[in-house]
């Protein structure tokens, strides 16, 4: 007999707290003493009579089959019509037929798929005209009061809107420089930034770190950046992290130790200065080649750094943390130069590292 549902969503009833427990396609029907403590086996248990019935009539005959009271018994029909997994069956008289789970998992889950949809197509609506009116402002809006200096943002949300108010009134290009003293994920906002500005056309160029290069997630990011227009390069140390709009202004990101805050800075010669900065460490980078996985090209670079490290007597921790990685990989890569140099102690690395003139000699 196939049984037709009324698929309509049930407005009064509303949306149910907890999305439909799937019913047990195997086993027995669970043990009377079972139904007294725990309601979502008594919804199994009147779900399953349902089934094997045929069909439920009144609360009272399921509870006299199952051991339930007859409350237990209407509560658990009203949790099922709830979750839709029982029906009115159409010219039935009032028979409630038990209903497939993934038909009433598909009626539960497609108004809110559909409350979704238009929610996301509002707030696309309305990004799409905040953004074209954002344009115009930027372009002519004259503010009253000169901008300060230097202008100070507290807050991670403060950040977010700086930095992308910052990047839509820039039209030509836009520097990062990416501290270790930022994580990936604190950085994204910065990431998002760059990759829109970089699609709309503005020539954007990263400097981060090399051990972005052995992480799969930051390694993704950088590809999506270039394949957006974006160059990315990495060295082995990037004093600060900021952000050069324009060559006009500049946002320097506090540590990731602080609390989550910024600077602007507008004064020429500050900004002349990171330019600089930034400059000579993009010349001394390595370019990051999207198919090349690992450190393998900045590999010679990475050996210098150690080297240097080394030579000025820094533990490993010091070491890895202005390398901006993790202990056990700066000591992996200390004992890879190591053996490269064939050296069996840090003495004799050291000396063997002048020669090579991966240092140079004190």
């Amino acid at each position: 007999m196939t049984t037709v549902i009324d698929t309509d969503f049930d407005r009064d009833r509303g949306y149910p707290e907890t999305i439909p427990v799937p019913i047990p396609a195997q086993g027995g029907k669970p043990a009377h003493d079972d139904l007294d403590d725990d309601p979502e086996e008594r919804l199994t248990a009147v779900y399953r009579y349902a089934v094997e019935s045929g069909g439920i009539t009144a609360a009272a005959p399921a509870a006299a089959a199952l051991g339930l009271t007859a409350k237990q018994a209407e509560e658990a029909i009203d949790g099922l019509r709830d979750r839709r997994l029982l029906a009115v069956e159409p010219g039935s008289g009032g028979l409630l037929v038990a209903v497939d789970p993934e038909i009433a998992a598909l009626l539960l889950v497609s108004p809110m798929e559909q409350e979704i949809y238009r929610r996301r197509e509002l707030i696309a609506q309305i990004q799409e005209r905040t953004e074209a009116l954002r344009r115009d402002y930027a372009r002519k809006a004259r503010p009253a009061v000169e901008p300060a200096p230097v202008e100070r943002v507290e807050d991670a949300v403060a950040v977010r809107g700086f930095l992308k108010l910052a990047a839509g009134a820039c039209a030509a290009e836009i520097l990062v420089l990416q501290s270790g003293d930022w994580d990936a994920e604190k950085f994204d906002d910065v990431l998002r930034v760059c990759a829109h500005q970089a699609a709309r056309g503005v020539a954007v160029r990263i400097i981060c770190r090399h051990r972005h290069r052995a992480d799969l997630v930051s390694r993704r990011k950088l590809r999506d950046l270039a394949d957006a227009g974006a160059q990315v390069r990495t060295v082995s140390h990037v004093p600060r992290a900021a952000v050069v709009f324009d060559g006009s202004q500049a946002v320097l990101l506090d540590p990731a130790s602080t609390e989550p805050g910024a600077s602007c800075v507008r004064v020429e010669v500050v900004v002349r200065f990171l330019l600089d900065v930034f400059e000579h460490q993009w010349d001394a980078a390595t370019p990051v080649d999207r198919g090349e996985p690992g450190y393998a090209e900045a590999a010679d670079d990475l050996q210098q750094s150690i080297a240097e490290l080394m030579a000025r007597g820094f533990t490993d921790e010091v070491m890895a943390r202005k390398l901006g990685m993790s202990v056990r990989t700066t000591r992996r890569h200390i004992a890879a130069l190591m053996q490269d140099l064939g050296a069996v102690s840090r003495f004799q690395a050291g000396a063997r590292a002048v020669r090579r003139q991966l240092v140079e000699a004190v």
